[in-house]
């Protein structure tokens, strides 16, 4: 480990308690469900609000939905608040999408991965909800708004912009410190100001003045669901007979009705007022990946300045984790296939630096990685921000983290991503404090509206098209440009050119589908609660979904790179180089999926150089079909006023776009998953971890400034003991020393991963690194399941 020595005071050890263990028992036997009422409550709403403007009848839409849900404080809880009506249920957004929601109700229990109870009183309340929506949804509107090319693109999954087409954008994370440093009147207060200040003579002004005026209406409307758990707590306490227990009623209901209005003050307190405004932001809108990023940074002064036990704060920590870890979201079926394992991607990371440049490494930063650790559930994900200056035992103890299994923490490098972000145009104390959103996106958190996972781009696709003159071998049709074929290169440059022609028509058609979705969400769904939250939102008078945000970006991210690298590598080494095969011979097998040609298919998976082998040959192709479609996303601009920015990671969408892929030269078969992230294709990385994470480092991390992700998995007894933790350490060092942006570790064995396939009863708390986040093994669809199995299984 390196020597940093620690500029706090590394606090003691605490596991679990009986409360935390007695919490986890109930929620790993809670099984999710979906719950009706919000679907009913919005719908409500809008017809109440009719001809109103949007934003008016978006925080109207709120107010309704937190003065009439059902509310509930569980048992031995001690941060409170629920999405639903029932613990680990999931709400449903029809103002987004629902038309599939209603073809899918029937199937929710049937499905392979995240299944969903639902009781046939809660389908026929949505069916009926339901008829309100025909027409007026953001998918529907925005589909309208496409150019047809782009929605063909889109259908047939050469790129698919499903995050936000059906569900609310996310990706963000909001001004905490201010809610708890300031509280919510002091956000109404500015928001006032703001709106003393409009001129109503002036037209343009008129839509600012709707918007400060839903902001003051949904913040008032959270301030009041607060209030409903202090009433709900006090009425418990007075029938409740455990004196211990009814103290704590009795100092919740104080809590709700202090904050989040006021300013948050002592430890509970500021836990109490963080989660209030997490779930509120949730139960506004369905995206994902709302992310409490640097949570050490500004929760550590309220811990400090309270003379609560570390055993005290520790388990309010680990309580709040489950609470996490109960929010849920239904995901249409193809949507599961890319995102299974209930995921809701809040990303939280600890270290780094502080806006000054010097280590941001804190007391609250060790509760957070021990949290994880006794709790072992998939949510938050967590993450760790590694720069020169970071102390020896911060190390250690996320190397202790990954060791146990559950494939977190994830591991990011501050010497690449803070000059990306300030290439992007941030200023260096901004670069400095970002944090990570969802899967591997950083951003500044209350500033940016980054549209991260703006749309899967399928490289592999790409490759099938660039051979084949533009044309879908799995249905036949004239998708991209005419740009040549195996029947008419005649060099390696013919063959790169085909490819970039092919990257550039559809990078366009991606960037129209993306910019289509995003001005439909800025006319049809604002959100008032998060852009209150978000400067400049106020200031400005205008939404986030509008442009109100300091930062814009729009980043989607490319799929397949070694699948893309490797077929690139295997043509122009065995056709153009070595000669021993000609370009007819590799369309048969191709097109016939190499049926009758396995000796061909090994040809080109042994006899080519392969990425993630430290080899410049085959590592240089990859590097060069990466940055062919970053430089052509970095060409477009969105409606808000930011640049797109490019992304290289696949959630867990590498296998549903595999699913659309013929054969590809690198010897994959037809119809299969396509390699994780930057990883190498799995099996192909011979030459150990060291070797695999040279040949990742070896590309334009920079310029991927909205992310790359590298998976790796280890057997547990590749880092056992000391030397094990070394080894680990060294491999990230020798990662990011090199200019590597993110890492992940999954460490754990094989036969323990085929036992939970085959005994999932057994094994229902297993939690493994899916993509850009950890899941529940059992929870997962097979078909991903065996893409992680297959994963390479690295050693020293």
């Amino acid at each position: 480990m390196t020597k940093n020595k620690p500029n706090v005071e590394i606090p003691k050890i605490v596991g679990a308690s009986k409360r935390v263990d007695k919490t986890l028992d109930r929620f790993l036997n809670t099984t999710p469900a979906v719950c009706a009422e919000r679907a009913v409550l919005i719908t409500e709403s809008y017809k109440e609000t009719e001809g109103q403007p949007m934003p008016i009848r978006r925080a109207k839409a709120l107010e309704k939905i937190l003065s009439s849900m059902s509310i509930f404080i569980q048992d031995d809880e001690i941060i409170v608040g629920n999405q639903c009506s029932m613990p680990r249920s999931a709400p449903i957004f029809p103002e987004f999408s629902c038309k599939w929601v209603e073809e899918e109700l029937d199937r929710l229990e049937k499905r392979t991965a995240d299944v969903f109870l639902i009781s046939e009183e809660a389908k026929e309340k949505l069916r009926s909800a339901f008829t309100y929506w025909d027409g007026k949804t953001v998918n529907e509107i925005a589909s309208e708004m496409m150019p047809p090319e782009s929605l063909e693109a889109h259908n047939e999954v050469v790129y698919t912009v499903g995050n936000y087409f059906y569900n609310g954008v996310g990706h963000i994370s909001a001004d905490y410190n201010k809610a708890l440093t300031l509280g919510l009147n002091a956000v109404i207060a500015q928001a006032e100001e703001k709106l003393a200040e409009i001129d109503f003579a002036d037209a343009s002004q008129l839509t600012k003045m709707h918007f400060l005026n839903s902001v003051i209406t949904a913040n008032k409307a959270v301030i009041a669901f607060a209030e409903r758990f202090a009433v709900l707590a006090e009425k418990m306490a007075v029938s409740c007979e455990d004196s211990e227990r009814r103290a704590e009623l009795t100092e919740i209901a104080r809590i709700c009705r202090k904050v989040p209005a006021q300013p948050a003050e002592s430890f509970q307190e500021a836990l109490q007022a963080f989660w209030f405004i997490h779930l509120v932001i949730q139960i506004e809108s369905n995206g994902h990946s709302i992310s409490p990023m640097r949570f050490d940074q500004y929760m550590n002064p309220f811990l400090l300045a309270d003379p609560i036990s570390i055993e005290s704060a520790q388990e309010m920590l680990d309580m709040l984790w489950v609470k996490f870890s109960e929010l849920n979201k239904v995901r249409d079926e193809n949507s599961t296939m890319a995102f299974a394992g209930y995921p809701m991607f809040m990303n939280l990371i600890v270290g780094g630096q502080k806006r000054d440049g010097s280590d941001a490494t804190n007391t609250m930063s060790y509760l957070i990685l021990q949290a994880s650790a006794n709790t072992k559930l998939y949510a938050p994900s967590l993450s760790v921000r590694i720069h020169e200056g970071t102390p020896d035992p911060l190390y250690k103890k996320a190397a202790e983290l990954s060791r146990m299994g559950m494939g977190y923490p994830a591991y990011y490098n501050d010497r690449v991503i803070v000059p990306a972000l300030l290439a992007r145009g941030l200023e260096r104390e901004d670069a400095r404090d970002y944090g990570i959103i969802g899967c591997v996106e950083p951003q500044v958190g209350g500033k940016t509206e980054g549209w991260h996972d703006a749309a899967f781009y399928n490289m592999a696709k790409i490759i099938e098209l660039c051979l084949n003159d533009g044309v879908d071998q799995r249905t036949g049709k004239q998708l991209g440009p005419k740009s040549g074929s195996l029947k008419t290169f005649k060099s390696f440059d013919d063959l790169m050119d085909s490819y970039t022609q092919q990257t550039a028509y559809f990078v366009k058609l991606m960037a129209a589908a993306d910019n289509a979705v995003d001005m439909t969400h800025g006319k049809h769904c604002p959100l008032p609660f998060l852009s209150s939250l978000v400067d400049d939102c106020i200031s400005e008078g205008v939404s986030l979904q509008e442009g109100g945000a300091h930062y814009n970006f729009t980043g989607p991210q490319g799929v397949g790179v070694a699948n893309a690298g490797d077929s690139l590598t295997a043509i122009k080494k065995l056709v153009f180089d070595d000669k021993v095969l000609t370009l007819e011979q590799l369309q048969e097998a191709l097109v016939t999926d190499f049926e009758g040609q396995e000796d061909l298919r090994q040809m080109l998976v042994n006899r080519a150089p392969k990425y993630g082998n430290d080899d410049d040959y085959a590592d240089e192709i990859a590097k060069k079909a990466a940055l062919i479609y970053c430089e052509e996303v970095n060409k477009y601009t969105n409606p808000r006023g930011g640049k797109f920015q490019p992304g290289l990671y696949p959630a867990s969408a590498n296998v549903p776009l595999g699913s659309v892929v013929m054969a590809t030269p690198d010897g994959r078969k037809a119809w299969s998953p396509l390699a994780d992230g930057v990883s190498p294709i799995s099996g192909y990385d011979s030459c150990g971890p060291t070797a695999s994470v040279l040949s990742v480092a070896k590309l334009d991390h920079e310029i991927a400034s909205n992310g790359t992700l590298l998976n790796q998995k280890f057997h547990p007894t590749a880092i056992e003991g000391e030397k094990g933790l070394e080894s680990l350490k060294a491999v990230t060092e020798a990662y990011f020393q090199n200019g590597g942006f993110h890492v992940q570790y999954n460490v754990i064995s094989r036969d323990t991963l085929l036992d939970a396939q085959a005994n999932p009863e057994k094994h229902k708390g297993l939690v493994v690194r899916v993509a850009g986040y950890s899941a529940f093994f059992t929870a997962l669809d097979k078909t991903l399941q065996d893409d992680i199995l297959a994963r390479t299984e690295q050693n020293f």
